[in-house]
């Protein structure tokens, strides 16, 4: 099983009869090495699962090649290279989010900042050397934020190893996923019923592309669906007869990791 924390599904939007809130979430890169995207979020699923395994906020490894063959990746160059950059990408980037509230004669500025490692020191080869770092006494390690370790420790949420790999490469039915995960972990009893668009909306929620029609948000959403209980049958999730919500039901009594069978 591999375990993450929810700290990246909680951003929703909301608004207040009584005050206009806008909510903003800025990601900001470093020049050097861009934004996190595709299968960069694999990078903070892994480490939060080492964390977890480790009991410790720093998590130390051998080489980017475990994380390959964790999620059943290939180990070719290509796929090497990526998690080498992809880690430095999500090192250096910063998210910032908050809110901002206007009334006539005030302004509340309420503004966090989240970024998911203190300390990153990696190890890797170059293309035409053999020599591991490990036999020479190198030692790959992550220095997790204290906030992400204390979100991971006290919020995890149970994914399924096989399942995270299957979507490895489409980043929009992964997102999907975890949050169906997320969402039904953290209900009890009640179903939860979240419209698809507007400011409460699962699209923006998961910060999907617009659509030229909503018709086509909802294929999209069949898809997922369909691949998702392809690999988790019992999944809780299923569009609304009417087309206009997602009802998600509690997860906690048949959890989205396979029990290990006797």
């Amino acid at each position: 099983m591999c375990c993450g924390g929810c700290n990246l599904y909680q951003f929703v939007l909301f608004e207040n009869d009584a005050l206009t809130a806008k909510f903003f979430l800025e990601i900001v890169a470093h020049p050097h090495f861009g934004l996190p995207f595709g299968q960069d979020r694999l990078i903070s699923i892994w480490v939060a699962t080492l964390a977890v395994k480790q009991k410790s906020r720093t998590v130390r490894f051998e080489s980017a090649a475990q994380m390959l063959e964790f999620l059943q990746l290939p180990k070719d160059g290509l796929h090497y290279r990526r998690p080498v950059q992809g880690f430095q990408r999500v090192f250096a980037a910063s998210i910032f989010f908050g809110t901002e509230t206007t009334q006539a004669s005030w302004q509340v500025f309420d503004r966090a900042r989240f970024h998911f490692f203190d300390r990153l020191e990696f190890w890797f080869n170059h293309a035409n050397s053999e020599a591991s770092p490990v036999a020479h006494g190198h030692e790959n390690s992550i220095t997790l934020s204290q906030s992400f370790y204390e979100e991971i420790d006290q919020h995890r949420i149970p994914v399924e190893r096989q399942v995270v790999a299957s979507p490895a490469n489409a980043p929009g039915l992964l997102d999907f996923y975890i949050w169906v995960v997320w969402k039904s972990w953290t209900l009890r009893n009640d179903i939860a019923r979240i419209p698809l668009f507007g400011p409460h909306g699962l699209q923006g929620q998961l910060g999907a592309a617009h659509y030229s029609r909503n018709n086509r948000f909802r294929q999209t959403l069949r898809r997922w669906l369909r691949r998702i209980k392809a690999l988790w049958p019992e999944c809780p999730a299923e569009l609304s007869q009417d087309l206009k919500a997602l009802a998600v039901r509690s997860s906690l009594k048949q959890p989205a990791i396979r029990r290990a069978t006797p």
